[in-house]
This record gives C-alpha cells, structure tokens and sequence, in this order.
C-alpha cells in the first residue's frame, strides 16, 4: 500500500495532479481547501473517496482515496489531567478535540491512520509538537488499542528542543518508543534525529538557510522491518 503524505501549502485544487502521478492508495493532504466547495475544480481528481477536516474551508487537511477502499473517520476525542499537588489550575485539563489539527481515520475497518498537521501561535505555549504531545496522551486508549500509523507535517525536529521545555520533540520519540513506535525514516535509512543525511520532506529557514526534517512517519516496531 502506498501512503502520500503533502502539505500542500494552499490551493491543492491546482496542484492535484502531481499526486496522481505517483498513484498513492492513500493521500494525506494538509493546508486542503474542502473539496465540497470546489467540485468544479476537483472533477478530474481521481481520487473521488475524502474526509476533510479544517477551521477555514480552504486550510484543512483532507484525506484521499482510491474508490474501492473503505474510509471512515474516527471520534477520538478523550480527556487527560496532569495532577500536581501543590497546583489546582484548568490549564492541568484538556480535551484531544480543541487541539491542532489531527484526523484518525480507518481504511477497510482494518487499518488505522492518525493523520497530522500540528499548529501554533504566539500565545500558544503547547503550539506545534506541545499540541501533538497533549493528543497522544489524552488518546492513549485509543492509540494503543488500534496502533495506527501516524503520519503528517508535525512542523517539528529535534533541533527545536528547549532545555526547560517536557514536551520536546525528544520526549514525543522517547513516549512512542515506549509504545513500540519507530520512525520509518530513521529505520530505514539508519539515522539519527537530528542528523538526517536524506531529507525527502523538509522546511527552510530563509534567515538561517536552516534545511531540516519536519515530516514524520512513525509506525509499530514489528512494521518497519517489512519496509
């Protein structure tokens, strides 16, 4: 099975044809305009079968498939709560469905996929991989009981960490290795984070002329030696 994971960057109704060359099973599209407001525009994308998911019709992200397979959106939406002691704040609560922006979804009741586009701001202490952090945590449960491949634009590497900062990048890996995740890419290509010497998906920093990984797939240990 062939999985194609994009962010677009806006206006995937103009670019849908440089998907279709590579004739994925499944496409995994972020920063997608909904498809049901441009049926005009999709009509010659091949890939009629979507969910789409977003806070503004045109950035979303949008999930694709071929017409013979089954896609059905998942409600994964639990609770977490950090207890400490000495602090009884609102801020130790939360909810997986207030966070940005993640849609599970199953093909053929068989296989399961959280898709990933993580999003931030500048009052957002938990934005980007904070986000993702708080998700995996409050959907635990759901995770573990349905092992889904987790794919997407995390926005996120190692080399963002902070000294003083427990939802790091480094700590999503330490937390998914110890629910036997791995990430393919470094798997397969014997790499470490941080150190990538092949970067397939990648972001630029203009002002540092920085090129780093910010794309992931983490799959279960016992899948990634069949790639």
């Amino acid at each position: 099975m062939r999985i194609v994971s994009w962010n677009c960057a806006g206006g995937f109704r103009k670019k849908f044809e440089q998907i279709q060359k590579l004739s994925p099973d499944i496409t995994i599209i972020q920063e997608c305009e909904n498809p049901n407001l441009y049926i005009k525009e999709f009509r010659s994308f091949e890939y009629k079968n979507f969910i789409w998911e977003g806070e503004t019709k045109n950035k979303g992200i949008g999930i694709f498939t071929k017409s013979d397979f089954k896609l059905q959106r998942l409600n994964w939406k639990n609770h977490f709560e950090i207890s400490i002691n000495e602090i009884n704040s609102e801020l130790l609560k939360w909810n997986s469905d207030g966070l940005k922006q993640f849609l599970p979804f199953s093909i053929n009741d068989r296989i399961h996929i959280l898709a990933v586009w993580t999003k931030g701001g500048e009052n957002l202490a938990f934005g980007y991989i904070g986000q993702f952090w708080k998700y995996i945590l409050a959907n635990k449960s759901d995770i573990l009981n349905h092992k889904p491949i987790i794919i997407g634009d995390f926005n996120s590497n190692v080399i963002w960490d902070k000294i003083d900062r427990w939802w790091n990048h480094s700590e999503i890996i330490n937390i998914l290795e110890s629910w036997n995740y791995k990430s393919l890419y470094h798997v397969k290509f014997k790499d470490e984070h941080a150190s990538s010497k092949i970067l397939p998906f990648s972001y630029k920093e203009k002002e540092k002329s920085l090129i780093t990984s910010i794309m992931h797939l983490f799959k279960l240990i016992k899948w990634t030696t069949q790639v």
